[in-house]
């Protein structure tokens, strides 16, 4: 009787740990209980001798949880016992040897039975098919079970075994095993055809074989359903995937959890309204079944769709009704929050999770919250989640968990943090290393960039495309072009670049060449991608165009794209813009909006130099009122608003907007400095720039350029010459060229020609052509012909072709009556072979410019131009009485 009891609790243990097995609740105190009643039962019945049946219990409960070291002790008991040869017991001992990954026992006491039949076989396959790197064991004992004609594989062996072919990407593997199911009569078996569908779609032919295989299912089950579903999904067949979907829910067999977390991807990935639609034909379904309402990973589907087609309000409303929310819940709303951009409410949502104290962040929420924090540069926070990190050793031991708190530290210029963290991650990966590359990257320190790639090196890390564009990009932004060759040298060695299909590595070799100013090697990339290019392909080659002022080559590779982006219409109206072509850049800034396209911010910012070189306030005001209702709020933009205003005449719209713009950077206060300076209002410049030394902000070259301007405009040489002398003594900065001209002209506007002079050769720098020109006009105003002379014999050897010095030097002779120095230039002027160019002018009126070249004649409107010139002239010439 106490035997059967023993065999009965036993029995309904080892079912109890079944249950909860099935139900993933791994609890090992039930395990543990079923072992503490045997050995009980043991030690308090001397001579107690259990059967093979209460053993066979036991092992499966300890199979559980792979208790290797009793499986064996067990495996001596049963020895002594004289239980060996029952086959429920070896069975036993077989499947927890197989599931411990013990594989010696398990292969020596598979050799030693001598009636193995179907299970036994695959308690083995499924043992070794659960271990990593085992797959060709796999497939060689089922050849064998194949040939020994010992025991027919059946359903559940090719249940097994395809999977491996599947991970393998075996495609003849899994078709000979599928000849063996046909053989076998086995197709029609619903556990073998969903295997065998499982398995094509995974080597990528669920169009043909999986749904064939599908069709050959005699009693499809909900399994079936997801399984084809499913392979249709993974391999971009999103409309045959849904077909299927809607097929189902006409049949017998209604869709479960998994297949609605199979559906909604697909849902997801289809155009954005009709995705939207399906997604909502879903839901309705998930709302007319309780069940589906209730399980809690239905929700997490639906909320991961609404999320990932930025419907974050829905999926947030589905997330506050849940009854009961697991970790996965939050996961997938602070993810989905943070891959739409939102970065303070996915922050928010973790600081939620947190404060409830009843579910514990695990790796997946970490590596969702840290780029948020990167976005909004939240040290504090990161600082928390990190000293949560190192008080969990499972946390602070995984790999993903250590790289996104390195990629935090790299993006926000913590690099020494950035250092720490990566040393301290015991299993580096290479995401590791390239998120520690990218770190000193972005803060060009390329002592610790190089030295951490010898050190990768000698660790046996092969670089991938990323680590190669790390490197490249570093090398593109300081403009070292030998070290990107260096670079290509090694892609090229490596056959990374072969391996390209993106292409995103040959896309980013050709940029670092453009940028480096080395179009022959990126026109010589460009042609070798010949099949492969892309959009972002052109883009970076004419981007490589735009920078080196070739806009006929920009354009010549723009004619030939079939397909253009936005970006693509910038560069190209940049590249006219910049390169004085205003029509062509307004042409092309109106041709991208007829093709459906918005202009965005950098797009404004293409089309403001044609502004400024027509003096088009219509224009720019236009722009200006599509930037206001765009709501393009950026500092930036509103300082080359602020420049061109200036530029076009129309200075007091320039302060205006100043004054509006909540936001002040160092470039709004330049604009303005320099709007005020080429109008002549020294004083309004001045105090513009006293405010912004109040404010806090420090000035730079190009500003203090602008104000020394401003004060030799309207001659206010006191001022000038003491904000000339803080730029040392105040600002602790060397005098730029710019700034030496700058004082020149001060004091040459101020009559003060021989200290001008004085100044210029007592300079600490070499005087350049443009202060010794700017010194020989100050010369022809103040008529100091002696002294004009011997700065026009300094300016004509360092510039030697530029026609206007001649003629300044020629005008000041002739005001002097010194035929003889006139007739001394031309001759100058004739054997260097210089002519002045026509003079032009033109002005806007009536929306229309309108271009006038000395000496033409051919606007359609010149009568009345010149009668109302003769007119004026003969007002200007009448005495005027008071």
């Amino acid at each position: 009787m106490g035997f059967l009891n023993l065999k009965h609790s036993v029995a309904l243990l080892a079912k109890k740990v079944q249950q909860q097995i099935l139900h993933r609740d791994f609890a090992d105190e039930v395990h543990d209980e079923v072992l503490s009643l045997f050995l009980k039962r043991v030690r308090c019945s001397v001579g107690y001798k259990p059967n093979s049946e209460v053993l066979a219990a036991l092992l499966k409960s300890r199979a559980a949880i792979s208790s290797i070291r009793f499986g064996s002790v067990l495996h001596g008991y049963a020895l002594k016992l004289g239980h060996v040869s029952c086959q429920a017991l070896c069975k036993g001992l077989l499947n927890l040897y197989a599931k411990s990954g013990a594989l010696d026992h398990c292969n020596k006491l598979f050799g030693e039975m001598d009636q193995r039949d179907p299970v036994i076989w695959n308690i083995v396959l499924s043992g070794l098919a659960g271990l990593k790197g085992h797959e060709a064991e796999v497939m060689r004992l089922f050849h064998s079970m194949h040939m020994v004609n010992e025991a027919k594989p059946n359903s559940v062996t090719v249940a097994i075994v395809l999977p491996v072919c599947a991970r393998l990407q075996d495609l003849d593997a899994g078709k000979n095993v599928h000849s063996h199911v046909i053989k076998s009569g086995l197709e029609s078996h619903t556990l073998t055809g969903n295997a065998l569908i499982s398995m094509y779609a995974k080597c990528g032919l669920v169009c043909s074989e999986g749904y064939a295989a599908f069709n050959s299912i005699e009693f499809k089950d909900v399994v079936s359903w997801n399984a084809v579903i499913a392979g249709f999904s993974g391999n971009k067949s999103p409309e045959e995937a849904f077909k299927l979907f809607h097929t189902m829910l006409r049949g017998p067999i209604q869709p479960n959890y998994a297949t609605i977390a199979s559906i909604l991807p697909v849902c997801a990935s289809l155009e954005e309204n009709a995705g939207y639609r399906y997604g909502k034909e879903v839901h309705c379904h998930v709302l007319r079944r309780v069940e589906l309402v209730e399980d809690v990973s239905v929700i997490n589907s639906l909320m991961s769709f609404f999320l990932r087609i930025g419907q974050a309000e829905k999926a947030e409303f589905l997330f506050r009704n849940m009854k009961s929310k697991d970790l996965v819940s939050w996961n997938a709303i602070i993810a989905g929050y943070a891959s739409n951009g939102e970065w303070w409410k996915a922050l928010e949502l973790f600081s939620e999770l947190v404060s409830l104290e009843m579910v514990n962040p695990d790796s997946v929420t970490l590596v969702s919250v840290l780029p948020p924090c990167a976005h909004v540069h939240n040290l504090q926070v990161v600082k928390e989640i990190h000293g949560y990190i190192l008080r969990h050793p499972g946390l602070h031991e995984d790999t993903s968990v250590g790289n996104a708190l390195l990629s935090f530290y790299g993006k926000c210029n913590y690099t020494q943090a950035a250092l720490w963290t990566f040393l301290m991650i015991s299993h580096k990966d290479l995401i590791s290393w390239n998120a520690i590359l990218d770190a000193f990257s972005e803060s060009r320190s390329e002592t610790h960039l190089v030295n951490l790639l010898h050190w990768m090196l000698r660790e046996g890390i092969r670089p991938d495309s990323i680590t190669i564009l790390t490197v490249i990009q570093y090398y593109a932004a300081v403009s070292r072009v030998k070290k990107v060759k260096e670079t290509h040298g090694y892609s090229i060695r490596f056959s990374l670049l072969q391996c390209d299909a993106g292409p995103t590595l040959a896309n980013g070799m050709l940029d670092a060449y453009a940028k480096c100013g080395n179009m022959k090697y990126a026109a010589n990339i460009f042609e070798g991608l010949s099949e492969k290019r892309n959009v972002v392909t052109c883009n970076s080659m004419i981007s490589g165009y735009v920078n080196s002022s070739s806009q006929d080559d920009a354009y010549a590779i723009f004619n030939t794209m079939s397909e253009t982006d936005l970006t693509t219409w910038n560069l190209m109206v940049r590249v006219y813009a910049e390169n004085d072509f205003p029509d062509q850049a307004l042409s092309l800034f109106h041709e991208l909006q007829v093709q459906g396209m918005k202009p965005d911010m950098m797009t404004i910012m293409s089309i403001l130099p044609a502004c400024a070189h027509m003096a088009s306030v219509h224009m720019l005001r236009q722009c200006h009122g599509y930037v206001t209702r765009a709501c393009f709020n950026d500092v930036r933009l509103n300082g080359a608003f602020i420049d061109i205003y200036s530029k076009c005449g129309s200075v007091f719209c320039a302060y205006k907007l100043f004054l509006s713009s909540r936001q002040k950077d160092l470039l709004m206060f330049t604009a303005m400095i320099g709007g005020f300076a080429m109008h002549g209002l020294a004083e309004e410049a001045l105090r513009i720039f006293s405010d912004m030394i109040e404010l806090g902000v420090k000035p730079d070259h190009v500003i203090i350029t602008a104000v020394l301007s401003a004060c030799s405009h309207a001659g206010h040489v006191d001022e000038g010459w003491k904000i000339f002398n803080s730029i040392e003594k105040l600002h602790n900065f060397q005098p730029t060229m710019e700034q030496y001209a700058c004082v020149v002209d001060l004091l040459a506007r101020g009559g003060r020609i021989k200290d001008a002079y004085t100044f210029v050769t007592s300079m600490p720098i070499e005087a350049n052509a443009n202060i010794w020109g700017t010194l020989l006009g100050a010369c022809k105003t103040h008529h100091e012909v002696e002294l004009g002379r011997v700065v026009a014999d300094h300016l004509f050897k360092i510039e030697a072709d530029n026609i206007g010095n001649y003629v300044v030097m020629s005008n000041l002779y002739a005001a002097d009556a010194r035929w003889d120095g006139v007739m001394e230039i031309r001759r100058l002027m004739r054997n260097r072979e210089l002519k002045k160019p026509a003079g032009c002018s033109w002005i806007e009126v009536g929306r229309r410019k309108n271009v006038f070249i000395a000496g033409d004649s051919s606007h359609p409107q010149r009568s009345t131009i010149y009668r109302t010139l003769s007119t004026l002239d003969h007002l200007m010439k009448e005495p005027f009485h008071f």
